[in-house]
């Protein structure tokens, strides 16, 4: 039997946070998550739902209150889904983030290896350059905002404290100017209306702006004059461009873009790099941090000129440039053909000719470029989240480099892979947490493997 049951109200001691930002605690090791309490923290919460392994919580009242608990500065960060930690002193965060890594390199991994602090910002707020905005209909009111947490029931709000301003008011003018020409939002429920969300991506350094209209129709009414009006509220807008995505699905962006004003890309610069970026480019979304990260995935490199490096998962190249200013060769592999176009592109904007790339899974090219006498001093990997397949694994250890760089956006599934390198043949030197999204649960890591000669 259960030590609790719903509803019930009882008193915790909160002593860790998930990786999603909720606390966590225990009623005679029975594990509860409560989200926004904190780690140090004593309160009050009512029981909202049991499973056999574990439950949730709503907190009622902060009886102990963490020394690192602050007022959150949005308005709406209770009710709205898009951050998780704005309660969380930064200091506290940064702190925080750094034992996640810790604890699932140890419990995960098995490693005892230096953990360095995590690389924070010194102003973590304004710092994404792109917004994915949800539009629904209240009456005849169009509406913008965040989904509140496991939800799809959107919280209207006009500004958002983590996205750059001009995306803010980009977003506004767009919401508004539909509002005016009467286009109505889609409804996921009956499948009927035209506009589901609106993408703004800014340039940071180039000041660029590109608006997206992601509507689930081809036929936008009345498009000339829609256009017109968003070119004279925001006239420096450098594209507008059409997604059309007519599919029932939580996925954003739709297969077709079309233009309807200006250029089919926007520029942005990394370090001195230019990137060329379409609609569906994966283009880190904080600019200062990226080149913070990948400046340590370089440093752990340790590149003198001469070496042959691979770059798996190499997204469009971001990665593969910077290794690129320093290495004899680096080869970018990537499965997503779009993806390898605008890497080929950003290759020839920066006039890089010692860089190849080629588009497939990892696991299944590596092997090839071995046959073809490609023999890496260096691999670098930047997985999604589910980490590497363990045949590239497999591949990757046949290949012998002397140094693996791997940089992740979970740690949980880095410390899996890494166990697997360890346990043939590579050592685990150090890691560095990098803060790629602040007051969010998200930590980005960057760790080094020797080859154990």
């Amino acid at each position: 039997m259960l030590p609790v049951k719903k509803n019930d109200r009882l008193d915790v001691h909160v002593h860790d946070l998930t990786h999603e930002g909720a606390g966590v605690a225990r009623v005679d090791g029975y594990t509860l998550f409560v989200p926004n309490a904190l780690p140090g923290e004593t309160v009050e919460i009512v029981v909202t739902k049991t499973n056999k392994q574990y439950g949730f919580a709503r907190l009622l009242n902060v009886k102990e209150a963490s020394a690192d608990r602050v007022e959150p500065p949005c308005p709406i960060f209770y009710q709205c889904g898009g951050c998780q930690l704005q309660h969380f002193s930064y200091e506290g965060q940064l702190r925080q983030k750094r034992e996640r890594v810790v604890d699932a390199l140890k419990r995960l991994g098995q490693f005892d290896v230096p953990v360095h602090d995590t690389i924070g910002m010194p102003e973590p707020w304004r710092y994404r350059n792109k917004a994915q905005v949800p539009f629904k209909q209240e009456g005849d009111r169009l509406v913008s905002g965040f989904y509140r947490p496991r939800s799809h029931d959107i919280v209207e709000m006009s500004e958002c404290l983590i996205q750059d301003e001009r995306n803010d008011k980009a977003v506004q003018v767009v919401r508004d100017v539909l509002d005016a020409r009467g286009v109505p939002a889609y409804d996921e429920k009956t499948g009927r209306g035209v506009i589901r969300h609106v993408m703004a991506r800014y340039g940071y350094h180039s000041g660029e702006l590109m608006i997206v209209l992601i509507t689930k129709t081809t036929k936008l009414k009345g498009v000339n004059e829609i256009v017109a009006d968003i070119v004279e509220r925001l006239p420096d807008v450098t594209s507008i461009m059409q997604n059309v995505n007519p599919d029932k699905t939580n996925v954003i962006l739709g297969a077709t873009n079309k233009l309807l004003y200006g250029h089919e890309t926007i520029e942005d610069k990394i370090a001195g790099l230019t990137f060329t970026i379409s609609p569906h480019s994966f283009f880190q979304v904080n600019p200062v941090q990226t080149e913070k990260l990948y400046g340590k995935a370089l440093e752990y490199a340790q590149l003198t000129g001469t070496e042959q490096v691979v770059d798996a998962y190499c997204g469009i190249g971001t990665i593969s440039l910077f290794l690129a200013r320093k290495a004899a060769h680096v080869y970018g592999v990537e499965v997503v053909p779009e993806a390898i176009e605008d890497a080929k592109q950003n290759a020839l904007v920066n006039e890089m000719d010692n860089v190849t790339y080629v588009c497939g899974a990892a696991e299944d090219v590596l092997p090839q470029w071995k046959k073809d006498g490609v023999n890496p001093d260096v691999i670098v990997v930047d997985p999604p989240r589910k980490g590497c397949a363990e045949s590239f694994l497999e591949t990757m250890v046949e290949m012998g480099p002397k140094r693996i760089v791997y940089v992740s956006c979970n740690v949980a599934t880095q410390a899996r892979d890494m166990r697997y390198l360890a346990d043939r043949g590579y050592r685990l030197m150090e890691v560095t947490p990098v803060d790629m999204f602040p007051h969010t649960a998200h930590v980005e890591t960057v760790a080094w493997m020797e080859k154990v000669e």
